[in-house]
Parts: C-alpha cells; structure tokens; sequence
C-alpha cells in the first residue's frame, strides 16, 4: 500500500473533460493521467510527479487554447453577421 505523499494526482477527469470539450491535447493529458496511475500503484513516486505535471501542463495549455478558439469563433461570427 502507497503512502499518501506518494500518491500524486491524475488529472484524469480534468483530461477527459479537456478531450471532450476543448482540445485533442486532452488525448496526450489521458495518457499522462494513467501514466500517474501505474506509478503511484507500483510506488514510483519520482515518475508519478513528473506525469501529474506534465498531465496538469497539457491540461491548461488545451483548455487555454480551447478557450481562445472558442473567443475567436465567437468573434469571427459576430463580425460576419454585422456586414
């Protein structure tokens, strides 16, 4: 059994939210979150906090980036209809 500073975060549901909603990226954060699973189940503490980082990392990146597509859209839409 881990101890429970070994036990780092997946992220997984923030990158499947990510996949569905926002931005493919959230496919790389998936792989990543389960990486942080195995880890933290085989005790690996130094390779479970490397994939909650970059797992977190991709997650932000895919959820700013799906946001700024998202304004860019909207923006573009509005312009559109107002000529």
């Amino acid at each position: 059994m881990t101890s429970p500073e070994n036990n780092h975060p997946t992220h997984l549901g923030l990158s499947i939210f990510n996949l569905l909603c926002c931005c493919p990226l959230g496919f790389a954060a998936i792989i990543y979150s389960c990486q942080v699973k195995n880890a933290n189940a085989v005790g690996d503490s130094n390779q479970a906090a490397k994939a909650s980082r970059t797992a977190k990392m991709l997650n932000i990146v895919g959820i700013v980036f799906g946001v700024i597509v998202i304004i860019a859209i909207v923006v573009f839409l509005v312009i559109r209809t107002k000529l």
